[in-house]
């Protein structure tokens, strides 16, 4: 028997019949149950990039239930990014990553509110986009987009979750999450750019977004429901090739320039 047929129906629910349904092995877990899945309802989650680690993290948001999900890019879908980009797909090639992500998340899950944002997160902007959500996930491929998420983070109190990735290696990390350290504590500034080439010179395994993308939504939910150990103060490094997952303990800086005192 479902869950969701055990459960008290005097009991006034936000959650339809049918998200009842969609949700019940999520409702089945002690951690979660009818008053987690409402609160995962009504949050609200802004993903900055549709590619590599947008997919899986859009998907599995998706799939788990955030009311609304947020997707900022500004970029088509193209043939080189179906290797790992597996929200979009054949049929939507040469449209709006945003759009194409969209189609395929309300496939995944009737019940959502999607809004799309064509355009690039620049410091300018990402303080009137960030300000309506509760959390922020990088899903970006470059210094400047997160420095101009970290800051708007930081103003507005919003926990940032973080992803990078590069050839056969990854990075997770929650900044700006209660007095925890923000992005800017890991990286002060940009490094050279011989030293932070993009995935198009570099190249990635198809498989590391997908590793790196879940952990992140991984750390989304559980912000949101406030359960398990959080990410911050701490950069998981992982290591497929060699099949290496190391934690490495992050101090905040007491001279950063954006959330030192």
């Amino acid at each position: 028997m479902n869950c969701y047929i055990r459960w008290d129906r005097k009991k006034k629910s936000i959650l339809s019949e049918s998200e009842l349904e969609h949700y019940s092995r999520h409702i089945s877990l002690s951690l979660v149950g009818i008053a987690g899945q409402e609160k995962l309802k009504r949050s609200r989650v802004l993903i900055v990039g549709t590619g590599g680690l947008g997919s899986p993290i859009s998907m599995y948001l998706a799939a788990a239930g955030v009311g609304v999900i947020g997707l900022v890019d500004f970029d088509v879908v193209d043939k080189s990014n179906l290797q790992r980009q597996i929200v979009h797909g054949y049929d939507t090639l040469g449209n709006e990553k945003v759009e194409s992500a969209k189609q395929r998340l309300l496939n995944i899950n009737k019940h959502l509110n999607i809004k799309t944002y064509n355009i690039k997160l620049n410091q300018s902007n990402a303080e009137k986009l960030i300000k309506d959500y509760d959390v922020v996930v990088d899903a970006s491929d470059n210094f400047s987009v997160r420095y101009a998420m970290n800051d708007a983070c930081h103003v507005y109190k919003i926990p940032f979750i973080h992803g990078s990735i590069s050839e056969f290696r990854g990075q997770v990390s929650v900044f700006n999450y209660k007095e925890g350290p923000c992005y800017r504590c890991l990286f002060p500034s940009s490094p050279p750019d011989e030293l932070a080439p993009s995935g198009s010179v570099t190249g990635v395994i198809g498989i590391i977004p997908g590793i790196v993308g879940t952990i992140q939504a991984s750390e989304v939910l559980k912000v949101i429901l406030n359960i398990g150990e959080i990410l911050s103060g701490e950069l998981l490094t992982v290591d497929v090739l060699n099949t290496n997952f190391r934690k490495i303990k992050l101090l905040k800086n007491k001279n950063c320039i954006i959330c030192s005192k």
